[in-house]
């Protein structure tokens, strides 16, 4: 059996299951009934408590968790984790082949063998509230076929009999030094900036349902995965009934107050729900 293993684990988040469950417990009593969020995926001192609200409320009676990662451009092919199980704190965690090659073949999509933080940093949280379930590593490209992904998974899901549950990984606006975007200068009145323009209209699109929205704000660095999602979009567009909600919003400067660092990056909890 093939193992995928981890590059960030005791760095970004804990490699020792107790610390994660310690970490986890706040969101222990989540009602869990969504079948779709979007999380954040920075390392857990800054965004874990945002993405394990959008984890923790993922419905648990899911054969199969799917985590869309991005940090891929329009054009970019989709990209798979070919190995048959991921490893976390918790050992190894089961890959969902057939689903995978599946929808692979639909897509027409490749190996990924690149190092990238979008999945990995969900896989601990998603073994500890799913411990039974397998798991899908896929990547998909901002782009509006991101979408269109989205549906297909959902397809290719209804036509295998599976039950998933969809996790979307993307940061948010992304500002300061670091990143090489300092549009509105810097400190409070440039967080105030990300917080209630850049990143609210990012998330004013997706709870609006308004795929090419999402696109154009992304694209005026609103966020660093809009095919992850466009993605949850597409597939929970399928399943009809469905409203999303902002759980829980912040930023990686909350970490430094009363002080805003020089660079900071957007965070949000989104999740669907029966209407």
């Amino acid at each position: 059996m093939k193992i995928r293993e981890p590059i960030l684990a005791d760095s970004w988040y804990p490699v020792n299951p107790k610390k994660v469950d310690e970490f986890l417990a706040f969101a222990s009593d989540a009602e869990p009934t969504a079948p779709a969020a979007i999380a954040p995926h920075a390392g857990w001192f800054y965004s874990g408590k945002i993405a394990a609200r959008s984890v923790s409320c993922l419905k648990r009676d899911a054969d199969t968790v799917v985590i869309i990662g991005g940090h891929l451009p329009a054009g970019a092919p989709y990209l798979f984790a070919e190995e048959d199980a991921v490893r976390t704190p918790y050992g190894p965690m089961f890959v969902d082949t057939e689903l995978r090659e599946a929808l692979s073949k639909k897509l027409k999509g490749r190996s990924d063998v690149y190092q990238d933080n979008t999945v990995e940093v969900q896989l601990p949280m998603i073994h500890s509230f799913f411990p039974d379930a397998k798991v899908l590593w896929v990547r998909f490209p901002a782009a509006i076929s991101a979408f269109e992904a989205g549906i297909a998974l959902a397809e290719t899901a209804g036509t295998l009999g599976r039950s998933i549950a969809v996790l979307g990984s993307t940061d948010l606006t992304h500002y300061g030094v670091n990143y090489g975007f300092t549009s509105h200068g810097s400190g409070k009145a440039a967080l105030d900036w990300v917080r209630n323009t850049n990143d609210a209209g990012f998330i004013n699109a997706v709870l609006k349902n308004d795929p090419p929205q999402v696109l154009a704000c992304a694209e005026k660095h609103a966020a660093c995965s809009a095919g992850a999602v466009l993605g949850v979009m597409g597939f929970t567009g399928c399943r009809g009934g469905l409203k999303s909600e902002l759980l829980e919003y912040g930023t990686s400067a909350d970490a430094e107050k009363p002080n805003v660092p020089q660079s900071f990056v957007g965070y949000a909890s989104i999740a669907w729900k029966q209407c």
